[in-house]
């Protein structure tokens, strides 16, 4: 749909009542008026947002803060449209644990933002490879930082490695030069970019405790990435070295067998992160460091598979694709 600057209205996505089920999403493809960003604030045009687990989640209802109804979205790409002379015209990126959540986000043609969460996109990536990168990042930066980062003599276990926060922590850990290794319920190659060598595991037909610590001499792992919870948890105790840290973004099971003896002989942290408490304006500054990264090639965008860059009129099917696990990355384009 080609749609003018000039005009007063532009087609959002809104959620106003919770989903059923993912045969069930309930959207609407509305026409908003065009908002006036206030002081403080620009007005940009979205060319391209990522589709992310919470997003969908939140429209399940699975996100109690979440005001409705609201328009839905927390990564974006776009053009600052309205604001102070100096932006205008700006290709921007971001991400924010405000958007789509507290405040409207960026599953429309037009978004406003806080000026301060204003960054240029790399000079080299798409608006559709900028408009993938938001929370995957952000969350695997936020990760290992909160671990208190990686270093060339660090092993680290990626648990989902082929989820999009999955691959975007084996970029990062390779960069920084530790040794990684990766597991999957399944066989399946690694499907992301690397700064290093990665062995992919099975959990399904493999003993990954028992390979990690016979790959490390009996080290085990230093940081576990546990970007699926329960399922992994008492495999990746087992990988745990001395004074490891095991990183937990997401769960099925809320409850788990924990070994209190064991978590405190091996000296092991548990660090919980949740992007939802990070506002677009503290994801640029994530952004600030992860920008010569891409630019530079350290650091790749997801590939953008065209099968799965969606119009709002197939929203319903983008939003279901995520939690049934697609191994692409999926995209609005308004």
């Amino acid at each position: 749909m080609n749609i003018s600057f000039e005009a007063k209205t532009a087609p959002a996505l809104r959620v106003s009542e919770k989903s059923p089920d993912l045969d069930n999403v309930l959207i609407d493809i509305v026409e908003v008026d065009r908002p006036r960003p206030g002081p403080g604030q620009v007005l940009v045009e979205i060319k391209a947002a990522g589709v992310n687990p919470s997003d969908v989640k939140a429209s399940l209802g699975h996100m109690p803060h979440a005001v409705w109804p609201r328009i839905p979205g927390r990564d974006f790409a776009g053009i600052v449209r309205e604001g102070p002379d100096s932006m205008i015209g700006m290709e921007i990126w971001g991400g924010g644990g405000e958007l789509g959540i507290t405040q409207n986000g960026s599953h429309a043609r037009w978004m406003v933002l806080d000026q301060k969460a204003v960054r240029p996109k790399p000079v080299n990536l798409t608006m559709e490879e900028a408009g993938s990168i938001g929370v995957p990042f952000i969350t695997a930066f936020e990760g290992l930082k909160e671990a208190g980062g990686v270093q060339p003599t660090d092993v680290v276990l990626v648990c989902g490695g082929n989820g999009k926060v999955g691959q975007a922590v084996i970029q990062l850990a390779t960069m920084a030069g530790a040794t990684v290794f990766a597991v999957e319920y399944q066989p399946q190659p690694l499907m992301c970019h690397t700064n290093g060598p990665v062995e992919m595991f099975d959990s399904s037909s493999q003993d990954v405790a028992a390979l990690v610590r016979e790959r490390t001499g009996g080290h085990g792992a230093d940081i576990v990435f546990n970007t699926v919870g329960s399922p992994y948890f008492e495999m990746a105790n087992k990988a745990m070295a001395k004074q490891a840290r095991q990183i937990f973004i997401s769960t099925f099971d809320r409850a788990v067998p924990f070994d209190i003896f064991t978590f405190f002989r091996g000296r092991h942290r548990y660090i919980g992160v949740d992007t939802l408490a990070l506002s677009s304006v503290e994801g640029a500054k994530i952004f600030d460091k992860l920008k010569p990264k891409f630019e530079s090639g350290l650091l790749k965008p997801f590939p953008i598979n065209p099968d799965t860059c969606y119009g709002f009129q197939d929203a319903a099917q983008a939003y279901a694709s995520v939690l049934r696990g697609t191994p692409d990355r999926v995209l609005l384009q308004p």
